[in-house]
């Protein structure tokens, strides 16, 4: 319901400001399919989007007042809730037992990956998939925000395609840790049991706001419950003490990119 009310909102206000809906779009860098499933409630209104056609139309903060009213549930919700939280967080605590993460992905690395979907993508929304992850790496380059990975020793240690692949993604991770802003830490997995219960991402917004996000094969869950976010920061805080340091990790990386 906060979906289709913020969604008719927009539209009420755009129309009242003699805005077009191709307007509205190309100023917040959507297609007007996306506009209008905003504006009919089938889709979440991005903050960003809020953000845009209030000052647009002249809302004088009437429209970007529904933001509060549109965080996500403490249900299952699609990965599109999380990538919007994504693109403003100022931080991102992430672990990854089994992958190379998203946003550290190499784009041949991300391609195989994306390619090994089961079903089968066909190739546009498979090269629109990998599009969409290599843009979304944009947030790294921004030095006031704070990325920290920890990456399971499988991830690190066994390639998802050839030797040569594999060893431009380490050497990729090294050069993406020399980054002031980004940490990056490796788990090994001898005897460390708390580093098996699966992925997981903390995030903080620019209003201090933190969620938690758990992504399996079947369904997504983003969370702004505070015991569920206590939780995985809890965990986090262990895997980050139990993983090796940011300078043993380097070393840790350097020895396997030469071993392929």
């Amino acid at each position: 319901m906060a979906w289709q009310y913020c969604g008719e909102q927009i539209k009420l206000w755009r129309n009242l400001a003699g805005v077009s809906r191709e307007t509205l779009a190309k100023e917040a860098g959507y297609g007007c399919e996306t506009i209008a499933s905003v504006e009919q409630g089938r889709r979440r209104p991005a903050v960003h989007l809020l953000r845009i056609a209030d000052q647009l139309c002249g809302a004088k903060g009437l429209l970007r007042a529904a933001e509060k009213y549109l965080e996500p549930e403490p249900i299952p919700v699609r990965t599109q809730d999380y990538m919007q939280y994504e693109e403003e967080a100022i931080a991102i605590s992430s672990y990854q037992p089994m992958r190379i993460p998203g946003l550290l992905q190499t784009e041949e690395y991300a391609r195989t990956q994306i390619s090994g979907h089961w079903p089968p993508l066909d190739d546009e929304t498979m090269e629109g998939r990998v599009a969409n992850r290599m843009k979304r790496q944009a947030v790294l380059g921004d030095r006031t925000r704070v990325f920290n990975y920890v990456i399971g020793e499988p991830a690190l240690r066994f390639p998802i395609a050839g030797g040569d692949q594999h060893r431009r993604q380490l050497h990729h991770l090294l050069t993406m840790g020399e980054r002031r802003n980004v940490t990056i830490q490796a788990l090994r997995f001898g005897g460390v049991s708390e580093g098996n219960e699966g992925a997981f991402v903390l995030l903080e917004t620019p209003e201090h706001k933190q969620f938690a996000y758990e992504e399996g094969q079947l369904i997504a869950a983003l969370s702004c419950q505070p015991e569920t976010v206590s939780k995985a920061a809890q965990r986090m805080a262990r895997l980050t003490q139990l993983a090796m340091s940011p300078n043993e990790s380097i070393e840790f990386i350097k020895e396997l990119a030469d071993a392929q």
